[in-house]
């Protein structure tokens, strides 16, 4: 059976020689795409047949040897690869395909310096070799995409117009991370024959991370006239309108992405866009259960509780917003953790406790969330007590706590803060001074203590000269004395 098969080959290459005059290309190409098969189905012909087919009037075809070799290496083969690279070397030692063919071996063996050793000689003998700037770009994109980015930029020196070099110039960067980069190349090449539909979706995902929303929109948008069932493309699209704040194009494009698309695997990013876009058109509801979504795609993404917990506070659902929040707090790494967390919880408890909601915040509910934000803020004095913060959250909840400053509960924490910002004389705190001086001028008011509260609106008028509450009360102030005046001359004079 063997012997048939060795005639049938040999009787197939003595008719490729009758015609070889005519067309010898063709002859020994029909002669490799054999050997293909043979390499598949029965490699041990497949020997013999190859140095049949490269014996003879063949011995010096150097783009025989080459594709033979080639052949190998596609089924990887790479002893005989190797052996068919050095028969062509044998016939033309500076050619560069033999240099190109060395260095895809060596590419395949996983060996990136040997590889590009070889292109790199291809190139020194045949400048314009093209190919082997490709490849050692390729080649060297991550173990060196510095030399990566050199070695296509020497090759548009000389083909300045050479489309696929900036083709590879685009995906270096785009593998990189270097999107600003990966953009600009992008767009040196993305209107002609080169591009392809994925070069298309990665410059729009370029300058979308290069956060260039419109124009990464505009060419998702002539992705999808060319391919409107793209998931990338109408992924891109929502991304871009919901950051963009076009919440209500984003919606749209959501209901196609995730209604009318097949066989899509959805993200953990995808479901985060759209609680963003949900909770922009108050469907507080479902950005919840979009952002749950998300972290159930991806267990890591704990982050997105305090996205939900943000949601749940613009729902007003005080109690959810912290409890999520508290959620996110339990998944930060310990390195991570800082009093602004605790302060958070204050600030949700402070929201709680001023909340509009009379229907569902009862007094008692309202007392009670205030009495747990005068907590917590206690707690981030005591933590941090070179911040006049928790001091500062302290007055303004305990003022709450006394509406009508009947008990002076703010009055000791806002002294407080007094003392600790003065020493600083900085005008940056002249906002916060302001408050505390306001506080304290009323209480002593209240108190009929009329000089102790002048001095205070006067502290005001120092810091802000035109402050028209300040000026109202020490006009009031004015009026009380002169009507206690009176009022003490008429009880003389009875």
């Amino acid at each position: 059976m063997k012997k048939n098969f060795l005639f049938c080959c040999c009787a197939g290459l003595l008719f490729a020689g009758m015609v070889s005059a005519q067309t010898p290309a063709a002859d020994w190409q029909a002669g490799v795409d054999q050997l293909k098969e043979l390499i598949k189905n029965d490699p041990e012909q497949a020997e013999d047949f190859a140095k049949d087919l490269t014996k003879g009037k063949n011995k010096k075809n150097l783009d025989l040897m080459v594709a033979v070799g080639e052949a190998y290496l596609e089924a990887k083969n790479f002893d005989e690869a190797e052996k068919y690279a050095d028969k062509a070397g044998k016939v033309d030692r500076k050619n560069p395909q033999v240099f190109i063919l060395r260095g895809d071996i060596a590419l395949a063996r996983e060996d990136v310096g040997t590889a590009c050793g070889y292109y790199e000689q291809a190139i020194l003998f045949d400048p314009q070799c093209y190919e082997a700037y490709l490849k050692y770009a390729r080649a060297y994109k991550a173990a060196s995409p510095s030399q990566a980015i050199d070695k296509l930029k020497q090759l548009k020196q000389i083909a300045p117009d050479y489309k696929e070099a900036d083709k590879a110039l685009a995906d270096v960067y785009y593998s990189n991370n270097r999107f600003g980069e990966a953009a600009e190349a992008y767009a040196a090449f993305i209107n002609t024959p080169v591009a392809t539909e994925r070069d298309l979706s990665n410059y729009a995902f370029a300058l979308f991370l290069n956060h260039d929303f419109e124009k990464s929109l505009d060419i998702a948008l002539k992705g999808i006239e060319k391919n409107p069932k793209s998931a990338v493309f109408n992924r891109l699209a929502m991304y871009n309108y919901a950051d963009l704040k076009r919440f209500p194009e984003a919606e749209q494009r959501a209901e196609v992405f995730f209604n009318e698309l097949k066989d899509v695997t959805y993200s953990s990013l995808d479901y985060r866009y759209h609680g963003v876009l949900l909770t922009a058109q108050s469907r507080y509801d479902d950005a919840v259960a979009s952002y749950k979504k998300a972290i159930e795609l991806d267990s890591a993404a704990t982050a997105i509780w305090k996205d939900v917990s943000e949601v749940y506070e613009t729902a007003g659902k005080y109690q959810e917003s912290i409890d999520a929040y508290q959620k996110y707090c339990e998944f930060l790494p310990s390195e991570e953790k800082t009093l602004e967390n605790d302060f958070q919880v204050g600030r949700l408890y402070y929201g709680w406790g001023t909340s509009t909601d009379t229907v569902a915040v009862t007094p008692d509910i309202r007392m009670a969330a205030l009495q747990k934000a005068d907590s917590v803020f206690a707690s981030v004095a005591e933590q941090a007590p070179d911040s006049y913060l928790g001091n500062m959250w302290r007055a303004r909840t305990n003022s709450l706590m006394d509406p009508e400053t009947t008990q002076g509960l703010a009055k000791p924490y806002y002294e407080k803060v007094v003392e600790m910002l003065l020493p600083k004389n900085d005008a940056r705190y002249n906002t916060v001074l302001t408050e505390c001086y306001s506080y304290l001028g009323y209480y002593f008011l209240l108190q009929s203590d009329y000089a102790t509260s002048t001095d205070y609106w006067n502290k005001i008028l120092a810091i802000d000269p035109n402050n028209a509450v300040a000026k109202r009360a020490l006009d009031g102030i004015a009026a009380m004395k002169k009507q206690a005046a009176a009022a003490a001359a008429a009880a003389q004079q009875k």
